[in-house]
């Protein structure tokens, strides 16, 4: 059978997954109606605009309701689902048909598990203070910037000086990439794609944003509460970025985080403990979710690492190291 999962399916009546469906569809609208607004009047928000501009997922594709692997809807005849890409009818149930869906991307639903565990698996780190984000501009003409609409909080030399007063020490590749050129050698690290599951850590803000891109790369493997639980930390954590960014956004409402102050050093660091314990409760979620549909994902990691509970163990048998 192939709605039939290791755990058992869950199945849903038809009252229930409607249910589930229309809390999910308002819980979207209000997450998008702002950007969707927006759109359609050609404006920009260097902030808000982010998820939706930088990750690939569209506002409808969030909106679309999944139940994740291992769960089925009754009344199939009466559901969307058994119309779409990777979902299965068995019996008036419809759900995700894993045997399909890790035919096309066991090599994705693989990457993900392992960067996931270990990320989960080192200690955070919290010394960075969002200097990607002045790493971006170092020694840019303003005109040149990302977001050349809003002013430099510290003028154009002012951010120079934050960049070469401090250690840069970012560990995120999609971050770095986009250093400047002068900026990319003050770098305590070079990290490359191909060296991501080997740098990647938890206290990292785009670590903990790229979850979301995990999430509804998997999707219907995934649920959508969870993608939408992913959106909301991506969201938040985007928030304190842009805060402590080199840019003056108070216009906006987004008070200065003065990350080259000790106390903006401090502020920053507390929000980033809050959204790595955040992030690492949504790895193990993840996990569960990629080994519902993936068995026999569990493999070996390099580093040795114990992530904790739910985090590279299937079935109370650990991870081998």
């Amino acid at each position: 059978m192939r709605l039939a999962y290791d755990r058992g399916v869950q199945v849903l009546d038809e009252a229930e997954w409607r249910r589930r469906t229309a809390m999910h569809e308002a819980r979207v609208d209000s997450a998008t109606t702002a950007h969707l607004a927006r759109r359609r009047d050609h404006r920009k928000h260097p902030v808000e605009d982010f998820l939706f501009t930088y990750y690939s997922f569209k506002p409808a594709q969030l909106r679309r309701w999944h139940p994740g692997a291992g769960v089925g809807l009754s009344g199939g005849a009466g559901s969307p689902h058994g119309e779409w890409r990777f979902y299965a009818v068995e019996d008036d149930v419809v759900g995700v048909d894993g045997e399909a869906f890790t035919a096309a991307r066991g090599d994705t639903l693989r990457f993900v598990r392992d960067l996931l565990v270990r990320t989960a698996g080192r200690p955070a780190r919290f010394g960075c203070f969002g200097l990607h984000e002045w790493a971006m501009v170092y020694r840019l003409d303003p005109s040149d910037v990302r977001h050349a609409g809003w002013p430099l909080r510290l003028g154009a030399s002012g951010t120079d000086a934050v960049v070469e007063s401090h250690q840069v020490a970012c560990s995120h590749f999609d971050a770095y990439r986009f250093f400047t050129p002068e900026a990319a050698p003050l770098n305590a690290l070079t990290p490359t794609r191909e060296s991501q599951p080997a740098l990647e850590q938890p206290g990292c803000l785009h670590a903990g944003m790229d979850l979301y891109k995990w999430a509804h790369k998997l999707v219907p493997a995934v649920s959508s509460e969870l993608v939408m639980d992913c959106f909301e930390l991506a969201r938040d954590i985007r928030a304190l970025d842009m805060r402590a960014a080199p840019y003056d956004l108070r216009e906006l409402g987004y008070e200065p985080v003065r990350i080259e102050t000790p106390e903006g050093k401090a502020e920053y660091a507390a929000a980033q403990r809050s959204f790595s314990v955040r992030g690492q409760a949504l790895r193990t979620r993840l996990v569960d979710a990629i080994d519902a549909v993936l068995p026999h994902a569990v493999t070996s990691w390099a580093d040795g690492s114990s992530p904790g509970r739910g985090l590279g163990s299937r079935r109370g048998q650990s991870a081998s190291t």
